[in-house]
This record gives C-alpha cells, sequence and structure tokens, in this order.
C-alpha cells in the first residue's frame, strides 16, 4: 500500500492527471579490474580520460572506496543482490548464490516501481542452475570478452566496450517519455585476456579508435616494485595464482611496458566511449536528470608487490574508483572529493534511494545519496569488512577489517597468518605489526571486530579441503608457468585436433589431416600469421614437422611482436624460413619487417653490436624435397640461434645487436604472399630453457679478419660486393 501511495504522488502534477515522474535516471558505469591510479582525477598525470574527470568535476569523488571481496564474480554479485558474498551464499558453497537471495535483484525492485532497466555487458554472477538473468531486466545482453572484438553485421570488428555503449544508446533513443529508467554498463575491460598472453594487443586488448595512444610514453614502474616487498611476503602469498599472472604480464620491462599501454589504452577506450554516451544523453535531453556512477569491480595490482590480479588483502586488490554525478545537487557539491568509506554493497541501496523505494531489511550496506547531496551522515561507518574466498583452493582465503587507520587480515586457511597495518604511518602496508608487543591491543579489539562482522554475515565457512600452490615464486623459465610438461620437458603448443590456444584469420588458418594447415590462393597481398597464444617465449628448444607443396613460402617466427598497426594478426621478428624451391632459404634466419636476412642457409653468422651480419664460416647446403614431411629444430639460447633440418644445420648466428635484437616475444607460423600454396606443421612442441641463460659477449666471439657482410635482401647493382671486416 505504501509504495502505491508513493507511486501516486510521484506520477501526480498538473491538476491531479498521470504525467511525467521526475525521478532521476540511473546510469551505472563499471569497469574490471582497475585501481585508482589509473585514471586522470585520481593524480596519474600519464593517462587520457577526460571524461571520466569530468564526471568528477560535476560530481563527488570517493578517496575511499573499497569491495568486500576482489573478485569479478563476487563482486558483481554484491552489487546485484546487495548482499556480500558470505551472506548470499552458503558456509559449503559461498561462491554460489541461494535461491532465495537471486530471486530479487537491486533490478526487480526497481522494475517493480516504475523504472524501465537496461543490462549490456559482462554477467559473471554465479546464480542458481537455470536462472535467467534477462528475466530480471527490461532489455538485456549478455556481452563477454573471448574475444573481445566481435564481429559485426558487415563483417568488421568491434571493441566489446564499443558495442556496450552502442547497446546503451540505443536504449536511452527508445526511452519511453516521461519514464525513469536504470541503465548498466557492465564492461569486460580492464580485464585481461587471460587465455591469450601475447602481450599487448592479445592479452590486454583496446579499442581500435584509441590505436597508437601512449607508444612514445615510458609508463613508470611499479610504486612497490622493490623485489624486498614480494620476498617479505609470506610463502603463501608468493605461490599463488597472483604470482602466476606475474609472470604471464608484468616480469619483463618490455612485456610490462607493452601491457601497461595496452591496459592504457583500454581504459582511454572505456572514457571515450563513456563521452559518446554522454552526448547521445544531452542530444536525448535527459542529462539534466541523469545521475552517473562509474565504479570498478576491484582493484588490481599491476606489478607492484612482484603481483599481478587483485584477490588478497592489500588496498591494491580492494580500493576502486568511485565518482557520481548527480546533476540535481547544489553547486557546492559538484567537484567535491570525500574521505568517507564507501563499499560496492553500497551501490544497490543507493540505486534505490535516489528511486525513493524502500531498501529491504538484508541489505548490507548504506545510501551514498547524502554524502553526494549534502553531507556525510555523523553516524557513518568506520569500519569496512574484507573477505576473500573465492577459487579457495588456489587462492589464500582471508577476513579482516579496515578503519581510517588500521587494516586487520587473518589467512584462516594458512595457519592463521594474521596482518595488521598502520595505514596512516604505513599507508603502502609494507610492516606487519600483527607481532608488535606495543600494537596487541588494537590487535585483539580488530580481531573481535572481525568476529562480529563474520557472526553476522553468515558463520565461518566450511574447512577447506585442500590447497594448490600455482607457481614457484622464481620460475627458472617463466613461460613454462601453468604449462602442461611432458617428461621430456616439451609442452604441446598444438594438440592436432583444433586451433585452440593460436590466435589467426579462418580465411587462410585451419585443421587438416591432424596439421596446422595454411592455404593461400596466391592473391596475398600481405603475410598472414598465426600466433601461438599461451605464452610469450624466450630461450626454448622447438621442434616441428612440417611439409609445404612446390613453390611454397612459410616461417616460423620466434621473439616475435604483434602489429596491430599494420593488421590484428600480423607478427614481425625472428624467423626460420620454410621454403620449398630455394634450398639456400630453407632454414635460414630473416627477420620479418625488420632487419631483414640476418643469414642465408649454411652460413654462421655474427651480427656486430651495430646491426651488420658477418659470415663467418659456411657450412654445407643440402636440399630437402617439398611435398613431404621434414623435421624443423629451431634453438634459441640467450642471443645465440640455430636451426636444424632433418638434423642437418641451417643456421648458427650469434646476434650481438643489442638495440635491434629480442630476447622475448611471441611464436607464430605464416602464410606468404606469392603462389597459391599449402603449409602444413604438426607435432608440434616446446621446451621452454631458463629465463637467464647468459648473453654471448663480443669480446668472446670476435669476428674474424676476412669474414664478409651477409647479402641484403632486394634488388642490389650488378657491381655489389659484400663488405670484408677488418678488425679496429
Amino acid at each position: 500500500m505504501k509504495s502505491l501511495l508513493c507511486l501516486g504522488i510521484w506520477f501526480l502534477s498538473f491538476g491531479g492527471s498521470l504525467v511525467a515522474d521526475d525521478r532521476p535516471n540511473i546510469v551505472f558505469f563499471f569497469t574490471d579490474d582497475q585501481t585508482t591510479s589509473t585514471i586522470g582525477c585520481y593524480g596519474n598525470e600519464i593517462i587520457h580520460t577526460p571524461n571520466i574527470d569530468r564526471l568528477a568535476q560535476q560530481g563527488t569523488r570517493f578517496e575511499n572506496a573499497f569491495v568486500s571481496q576482489a573478485i569479478c564474480w563476487v563482486s558483481r554479485t554484491t552489487i546485484l543482490t546487495g548482499q556480500v558474498g558470505r551472506s548470499y551464499g552458503t558456509p559449503s558453497d559461498p561462491e554460489s548464490t541461494r535461491p532465495e537471495v537471486a530471486q530479487t535483484l537491486y533490478s526487480d525492485l526497481l522494475r517493480n516501481n516504475g523504472y524501465r532497466t537496461g543490462y549490456f555487458g559482462k554477467w559473471h554472477a554465479k546464480m542458481p542452475k537455470g536462472y535467467r538473468p534477462q528475466d530480471h531486466f527490461d532489455d538485456f545482453e549478455a556481452i563477454g570478452r573471448n574475444p573481445f572484438y566481435k564481429k559485426q553485421p558487415d563483417g568488421s570488428l568491434r571493441h566489446e566496450t564499443e558495442v556496450i555503449v552502442d547497446r546503451g544508446i540505443e536504449f536511452i533513443k527508445s526511452q519511453p517519455e516521461g519514464e525513469p529508467f536504470a541503465l548498466n554498463m557492465w564492461f569486460n575491460a580492464c580485464h585481461a585476456e587471460d587465455s591469450d598472453r601475447r602481450p599487448g594487443i592479445g592479452h590486454f586488448p583496446w579499442p581500435r579508435a584509441v590505436d597508437g595512444m601512449y607508444e612514445d610514453i615510458t609508463i613508470p614502474a611499479p610504486r612497490l616494485s622493490d623485489p624486498a616487498i614480494f620476498e617479505a611476503l609470506p610463502d603463501f602469498l608468493q605461490t599463488t595464482i597472483n604470482r602466476e599472472r606475474f609472470s604471464w604480464r608484468w616480469n619483463t620491462d618490455q612485456k610490462y611496458q607493452t601491457n601497461m599501454r595496452a591496459y592504457y589504452r583500454m581504459v582511454s577506450g572505456i572514457d571515450r566511449a563513456i563521452g559518446r554516451f554522454q552526448k547521445a544523453l544531452e542530444e536525448a535531453g535527459l542529462a539534466d536528470n541523469t545521475i552517473i556512477v562509474y565504479s570498478a569491480d576491484n582493484g588490481y595490482y599491476m606489478g607492484n608487490r612482484g603481483l599481478a590480479g587483485k584477490w588478497s588483502h592489500y588496498d591494491n586488490a580492494l580500493r576502486v574508483p568511485l565518482i557520481i554525478a548527480d546533476p540535481r545537487v547544489s553547486p557546492e557539491h559538484k567537484g567535491q572529493t570525500t574521505s568517507a568509506i564507501a563499499l560496492n554493497v553500497d551501490l544497490p541501496p543507493t540505486f534505490l534511494d535516489w528511486a525513493g523505494v524502500e531498501i529491504p531489511s538484508d541489505y548490507q550496506g548504506h545510501s551514498l545519496a547524502p554524502i553526494v547531496g549534502d553531507e556525510t551522515p555523523a553516524d557513518w561507518r568506520t569500519d569496512s569488512f574484507h573477505e576473500h574466498f573465492a577459487v579457495r583452493s588456489r587462492i589464500p582465503a582471508f577476513e579482516g577489517v579496515r578503519t581510517d587507520r588500521f587494516k586487520y587480515a587473518r589467512y584462516f586457511d594458512h595457519g592463521g597468518k594474521e596482518f595488521l597495518h598502520d595505514l596512516k604511518n604505513d599507508p603502502d602496508e609494507l610492516h606487519n605489526l600483527a607481532d608488535d608487543p606495543q600494537h596487541q591491543e588494537m590487535l585483539k579489539q580488530l580481531r573481535s571486530r572481525t568476529d562480529e562482522y563474520v557472526t553476522a554475515y553468515g558463520g565461518e565457512l566450511d574447512p577447506l579441503k585442500s590447497f594448490a600452490p600455482s607457481t614457484v615464486p622464481h620460475p627458472d623459465a617463466s613461460a613454462e608457468v601453468g604449462a602442461r610438461v611432458n617428461k621430456d620437458g616439451f609442452v604441446s603448443v598444438f594438440d592436432g585436433k583444433s586451433l585452440r590456444g593460436w590466435s589467426g584469420d579462418d580465411a587462410y588458418w585451419s585443421v587438416e589431416d591432424g596439421a596446422l594447415t595454411g592455404v593461400t590462393d596466391g592473391s596475398l597481398k600481405m603475410n598472414r600469421f598465426i600466433t601461438w597464444k599461451n605464452s610469450t617465449i624466450r630461450n626454448f628448444d622447438l621442434r616441428v614437422k612440417v611439409k609445404v607443396t612446390p613453390g611454397g613460402n612459410s616461417g616460423i617466427q620466434y621473439r616475435g611482436t604483434s602489429r596491430p598497426d599494420l593488421g590484428l594478426d600480423i607478427v614481425t621478428g625472428y624467423q626460420c624460413d620454410v621454403v620449398a624451391n630455394v634450398p639456400e632459404y630453407n632454414g635460414m634466419l630473416y627477420e620479418e619487417k625488420g632487419r631483414r636476412i640476418l643469414s642465408h642457409t649454411g652460413e654462421r653468422v655474427i651480427i656486430d653490436p651495430q646491426g651488420q651480419p658477418w659470415v663467418i664460416e659456411k657450412m654445407p647446403v643440402e636440399t630437402f624435397a617439398p611435398d613431404e614431411w621434414h623435421d624443423y629444430r629451431v634453438l634459441v639460447e640467450g642471443n645465440h640461434h640455430q636451426h636444424w633440418i632433418d638434423g642437418v644445420k641451417t643456421a648458427d648466428l650469434i646476434d650481438l645487436d643489442e638495440a635491434g635484437r629480442a630476447l622475448e616475444g611471441v611464436l607464430a607460423v605464416q602464410v606468404h604472399v606469392g603462389p597459391a600454396m599449402k603449409i602444413q606443421y604438426k607435432d608440434f612442441k616446446i621446451k621452454h630453457l631458463p629465463d637467464d641463460l647468459p648473453l654471448l659477449q663480443p669480446e668472446d666471439h670476435p669476428i674474424p679478419n676476412g669474414a664478409y657482410g651477409v647479402r641484403p635482401q632486394g634488388r642490389l647493382p650488378k657491381d655489389w660486393k659484400p663488405p670484408v671486416y677488418t678488425a679496429p
């Protein structure tokens, strides 16, 4: 009855007739894996986020916004249900939402009270079997990643960020006049594509509209990158998924720079899409009564503490951006910042509060509306509860409390290991005071406060059955982390059945007779590649059987670089050539889009520090028949490259050119421009060798007098003669 009375009041005006509802519209932009340090208005002077920054200038920026649990689906389900993970689940299955909780989402309450609701984007909530999220919104479309680029009806590719905002714009264009709406645009960005570990465009794919941004900028190293910080962590944090994924994306300067630039492009792509939506909102005449909320599902380590991902108790994982721009507030509340503790569980009651809908008694957050429009209530929270239990068998579980001064956490599956941080004197949480005699009273207080939260939110979880580390702290070969290694030390890179684990254009690549097969009809204008996605490669021993048709030309690309500026599938870098009809090219060492021919087949070469390759010795050259299977081997140790075909060495090169050489990159194979051809690869495997193999030095490998320059590619003058080396 109360709801009906309120609804009547909202609709009554102009002499009592039912007309427009003046309650605010609500737009919620929700990003994935983003901490505050990647937004301009939070202090990042490099990243370009003018539209997000403008929201902060027009609204309220929260300096102390956190999630209760730093993982995608728990954080998202908390917002949908208004309850933290321990409450919406059960002690035996805390990750899955109980049916009675999942029955009514905050969107259902808005719909029941006159709001048109929309949801476009990532749906990652562990709901009961048979659950239909589309039944809880007026317009719903789950838009995921993998791939980030969505094929459009015209055959073009569009990034999921752009597609989600496309749907949002379509939603407001079809909005009935006088009816309020609540629109959710939940991005997959800036989540890494975990199954694609190609640095840059593979791991952090960005909207192509921001191609080239940050390319000429060196991103500062992680602020907390001192190795001593990692070494101070307990063993169970050094061996978890955080460290495994550090090896995927942040463990070398080259990977760090490539992936950070790509990540920044993802953020700027989101910002650009938000600007496009705001323009559409203004054109529709809806901006003056639309509240815009911007936040993220969890923070992100980004190499800090020697870690990747999120998941643990540090602020790097728990802290998120939160900006609320309400155009209705008075001028003195626009552009303000607040230090009030805000949580993701506060968002659903805030949405309902704006809509004038009664907040359910089982909601565990508080409306942020007073903070945005007036001032922080005197009785606002002074602490917050945080926990982690998702993927508990591989990610250490904890529970604890954060105040404005101290943070307490205990890892209850790992001997009850406790942490106590003084956030005032140690904001980076580098010192654990749990064993400090002077802080035992505070430890006791926060331990007790954590007990209170645990009891109120559902009690202790069932005991853990088993825990499995994900990596060693310092792997010998980082590419081997997470890989399935056979008894001989090799990793299979092709399963003989599908293109799983590879990225390329299916117009050229398929599986035929158990082989990775590339085909071209002779009309190619550019070489086309298919790239292995499971890891970069550094030092390795690669074995593969190869068959190429007469006249065919291909290559095994290694330590390569993805070149999205040339095409999503294009790779440049070292290459072991596969050439059917030219013996002096078959098995040679070439560099695609780089230094070109480094050594012809049968040449033993040293590349000097200035980049000039010198032939120091000749080896026998043999012919290998086309249309037959041949065993190719590529062995790369530091800067020493060797190739073989059927046991015959075809290349032996030492690369002393520090500026030109690559020490790590991707693995790919290609189909080449030229005649129609078919190239096939099977029994494809690689053994990852230690990362720290020594680099050969010029003083130990002098170029002998009389060595001559490698013949370069292309037409040369008729009187061309190779340069002859003379020692300086």
